[in-house]
């Protein structure tokens, strides 16, 4: 093959790819014809393509997805934490337009509840990132014979929270069709089954990277101390953050008294 020069490190280049810094060695000139034709069809195709992937392996092998990443098959799934910032901006979305809809009916005042909800809506992002780490220990600290380290284990829960991201999509979507009263009932029970689907997607998502590594019985144990740990966790941090929210409440009522 004919040596070429890398027209952004101007290192010598033999193949397809700059061995210095990445580069495509096939680079072309910018024109109309090229710019619409390729490079914006190209991009969109590949940016999707990435996407249904990650989409497809998350809920079809979940763990064994994560697990073929983390030893290094990446070069077709999209970003895992980007595309759960995504979800998580659709999620608020869809609540917006759910709220636009149907709006309260309790006026804005500082009880306690409403401040409480006032905070948790502010931060979702953060609080749903908080679980981020929840999956990762205790995942680290139950299933060892994955034999994987802590950071590993983030990619795993990375897939937890992309996965039940989008389960909380369809069920923010199917609110917006409550404005139909004649099929509430319907709409009612698509809900509590997708809240039963979100509740035991993590169920899922180790089972599928860790039912070769235990026996049923094995698994299941490990599983239940998983929830046990991570409902006494959820708990105590919701605590706590009631308790922060409520005292920052009360100074400032005293302070504006």
């Amino acid at each position: 093959m004919e040596n070429k020069q890398c027209l952004n490190c101007e290192q010598d280049v033999s193949g397809n790819y700059c061995q210095n810094c990445g580069q495509k060695s096939n680079t072309h000139a910018i024109t109309l014809k090229h710019f619409f034709a390729h490079d914006i069809i190209h991009g969109v195709f590949h940016l999707e393509k990435g996407i249904l992937f990650t989409l497809k392996e998350t809920f079809t092998r979940p763990g064994q997805a994560a697990l073929d990443y983390i030893h290094g098959k990446r070069v077709n799934y999209y970003n895992v934490f980007a595309l759960t910032l995504m979800l998580i901006a659709l999620n608020i979305l869809t609540v917006h337009y759910y709220h636009d809809l149907n709006p309260p009916s309790v006026s804005k005042n500082t009880n306690e509840g409403i401040q409480l909800m006032n905070f948790l809506s502010k931060n979702v992002k953060l609080i749903l990132f908080g679980l981020v780490p929840l999956f990762a220990v205790n995942a680290f600290l139950i299933f060892k014979r994955l034999k994987i380290n802590l950071a590993e284990h983030f990619i795993i829960a990375g897939i937890n929270l992309l996965g039940i991201l989008v389960l909380c999509l369809f069920v923010n979507l199917l609110s917006l069709l409550r404005v139909f009263e004649e099929i509430k009932s319907f709409l009612g029970i698509l809900t509590i089954i997708y809240f039963f689907l979100i509740i035991l997607f993590p169920f899922w998502v180790y089972f599928n990277a860790a039912y070769k590594k235990y026996s049923k019985l094995g698994f299941i144990w490990r599983i239940i101390v998983f929830y046990t740990l991570l409902f006494f966790e959820i708990v105590v941090i919701m605590s706590l953050i009631a308790k922060i929210v409520t005292n920052t409440t009360a100074i400032n009522l005293h302070f504006n008294a």
